[in-house]
């Protein structure tokens, strides 16, 4: 494996860059922060109490590759379609990579060169993709010693996680991040399982349902593709799923406020959708004073043979700050410490999610807690 040089190049600035960086910045020996400009570095590093602690740098491919060495960390906070790019800059340079997104065909392509340059490339190590994962792990691990993996059982595990205004508006919304990305996604077909079938979706947003989290009613749709996931968090296959949904949860009342986004969704082309990205968030800013709350819910619930039941349920519920959001604290924090672990060598070369398996989230779980990333967990059988 490329040991760890202890340098780290945080790319981009942008609303999901949090206190993360600072804990980067612990941890590694130097720090460069690149962003649109060097002054707009400097300004972000300045509003986290950051100067001096880190470099500014003004980034573009070029500028980023000529300054890495090998082992540096290149940690990607750019949107999901650049993240290729710089895995091959990364490659070519032998340094590591890490970011929150999920790990696209693009990336995926690049994992055996880097493995066998013994690079780590760590993905899905945020809020959702991230911690999500971690939760269905350890819930899946629990249930499977309970009722057994040989077992004949159903289930039913949803996973539900979204970002809201912690105070409610008329639009039922704040954007959190990239306005564009938030409407994208509702136009991608989403699929999952629902009453034992597989069942797909255009419009993600036509199948929203009712969903109440400790007497709190919220409103939920299915995203992407959940069917992979049955694999990745190892449930058995003497089990059948009833239900298997990973989504995302809003409150109560949105889909009524945004019946007028979901018109202009069914008939504009891109370039309508990327002016109303841009008009939505000039009519619903977010302020300085607007604090937004971020609601995780992953629960699994099963039913096997002879009456042999197990449920639990991991909730984590947080209000941002004048500090930063809880959507930056939570995607930045465990992106962090992502970085420290091949700083300090302990992921393996090759493709790493910050969930690879029971074992590994149990840790990186019992690790976020100090990091101020809390969590509830109810169990009951």
């Amino acid at each position: 494996m490329t040991g760890a040089s202890g340098t780290v190049h945080w790319v981009g600035a942008g609303l999901s860059t949090g206190s993360g960086l600072a804990r980067v910045c612990e941890s590694a020996a130097r720090v460069r922060l690149w962003h649109r400009t060097e002054d707009r570095a400097a300004q972000a590093l300045a509003a986290r109490g950051l100067t001096g602690r880190a470099e500014p740098r003004a980034y573009t491919p070029d500028a980023l590759s000529a300054e890495l060495a090998p082992g540096d960390v290149v940690v990607s906070m750019l949107p999901a379609p650049e993240h290729a790019g710089l895995l091959a800059a990364c490659v070519a340079r032998r340094a590591h990579f890490a970011c929150s997104s999920y790990v696209s065909d693009a990336v995926l392509e690049q994992v055996p060169v880097a493995r066998a340059a013994g690079l780590v490339v760590l993905t899905e190590a945020g809020l959702d993709p991230g911690i999500d994962h971690l939760f269905a792990h350890s819930l899946v691990a629990r249930a499977r010693e309970a009722v057994g993996d040989g077992t004949a059982a159903t289930y039913r595990l949803t996973s539900y996680c979204g970002g809201v205004p912690a105070d409610p508006n008329d639009f039922r919304y704040r954007f959190s991040w990239a306005p564009l990305g938030v409407l994208n996604a509702l136009r991608s077909p989403a699929r999952y399982i629902d009453n034992g079938a597989e069942t797909t979706t255009d419009r993600p947003w036509e199948a929203t349902r009712r969903h109440t989290i400790e007497g709190e009613a919220f409103e939920a749709y299915p995203n992407r593709d959940s069917l992979p996931f049955v694999e990745q968090y190892e449930l058995p296959a003497a089990w059948k799923p009833s239900t298997f949904v990973r989504g995302t949860l809003r409150l109560d009342g949105w889909l009524r406020a945004w019946d007028g986004v979901f018109e202009e969704l069914r008939r504009g082309d891109d370039e309508r959708i990327a002016a109303l990205a841009q008009e939505l968030a000039a009519r619903y800013p977010t302020t300085e004073k607007d604090r937004d709350r971020v609601v995780l819910e992953v629960s699994l619930d099963v039913r096997g043979a002879g009456g042999v039941s197990w449920s639990g349920g991991y909730l984590l519920d947080m209000v941002g700050d004048e500090e930063e959001s809880a959507m930056a604290r939570c995607v930045s924090r465990p992106l962090a410490l992502g970085v420290r672990h091949i700083l300090d060598g302990s992921l393996p070369p090759g493709l790493s999610r910050a969930a690879q398996s029971a074992a590994r989230s149990e840790q990186w779980l019992r690790e976020l807690v100090p990091e101020g990333v809390e969590f509830t967990l109810r169990v009951s059988r």
